[in-house]
């Protein structure tokens, strides 16, 4: 057996009911990894489950990646051996830990162009990116995307992979500050969404052009200006909630607004099946070695300060991606 230190939650509420505890972790059983962490990837999903917004079965641990060195594999694994760099985004939450079991099909072997950290702060926003760039619309050259939160975690990956894609890219963030992070990932015009008239603001510096992509991560403070924001026949992607669910309405008003489309994506979907999943990931990986994608860390945390690390992210004291070291 092996001691692990990993976060849990006994009941739904504020950061302070998370705990580190000890507990001891079994061999690898048939099919699975023992993973000794190295770095965890925070997402805002790990929030949504504290709170009970996304419920889980309690007691639960929380988070869904991290990068490691296998320590040893179960039974009837061959594609991993100790020593291998691994990462996971998709193996079901209890990322926050310095050790922990895998499902082998659910590993990602980690090429040698790719750090830890990088992996750890990339792969969950990374395939997000991913899906929402090549699935839910496949952005072309020339196109007017307009993406939300451009200064977050997401939002930069976005900026960065979409003007590789050789699209035209807005972006939006909550200050000036978050403005000058956002034109540094790559927006060609950034606006202040704190401002109540941010849609005109967009519409003048674009001299009246609409996005034919929204990728909205904000939600309630955002969606009903997103959809004016679309050009005719786009698409409104509505990929998070980080200020509330998005308000309800009438599927009249996408025609009004211009015969739009909107959809609800979400990551695991998208990378349920294993073999979509690492094809998925080459993709990202290789989106990183040739530097169209770049990891911004913008802090790091012991996991031992858990509590901290999503007071910081509730306050939106963070920028870009927040790693937890074991």
């Amino acid at each position: 057996m092996h001691t692990a230190r990993t976060v849990i939650i006994e009941e739904f509420g504020g950061p302070e009911k998370m705990a580190v505890i000890r507990t001891e972790l079994a061999p690898p059983a048939t099919g699975q990894v023992q993973i000794r962490q190295t770095a965890i990837g925070f997402n805002y999903i790990d929030i949504y489950h504290r709170k009970g917004i996304y419920p889980l079965p309690l007691p639960s641990g929380l988070g869904y990646e991290a990068a490691g060195i296998v320590e040893a594999v179960g039974a009837e694994v061959d594609q991993f051996k100790p020593g291998d760099r691994v990462a996971y985004m998709n193996a079901g939450v209890g990322a926050y830990a310095d050790c922990r079991n895998v499902p082998v099909e659910r590993l990602l072997g980690i090429p040698d162009t790719v750090s830890d950290d990088e992996a750890a702060a990339l792969l969950f926003k990374g395939m997000t990116a991913q899906y929402l760039l090549k699935r839910t619309h496949l952005v072309k050259p020339g196109e007017i995307i307009l993406v939300h939160a451009a200064a977050g975690g997401v939002g930069q990956i976005l900026c960065q992979w979409a003007k590789a894609l050789g699209a035209f890219v807005i972006g939006t963030a909550g200050s000036e500050e978050k403005c000058a992070i956002a034109r540094q990932a790559g927006c060609d015009i950034t606006i202040n969404y704190s401002d109540e008239n941010w849609p005109a603001a967009m519409l003048e510096a674009t001299g009246g052009k609409k996005a034919n992509v929204v990728y909205d991560l904000v939600g309630k403070d955002t969606f009903l200006k997103s959809l004016d924001c679309t050009a005719q026949f786009g698409l409104v992607a509505l990929y998070g909630a980080a200020s509330g669910p998005a308000p309800a309405i009438e599927p009249d008003l996408l025609n009004k607004k211009g015969c739009l489309f909107l959809t609800r994506p979400s990551l695991f979907p998208h990378n349920a099946d294993p073999a979509v999943c690492r094809a998925n990931a080459a993709d990202l990986f290789d989106a990183i070695a040739e530097g169209l994608v770049k990891a911004n860390i913008g802090a790091r945390f012991a996991l031992d300060d858990i509590v901290e690390v999503h007071k910081a992210a509730e306050s939106r004291a963070t920028q870009g991606s927040t790693l937890i070291i074991p």
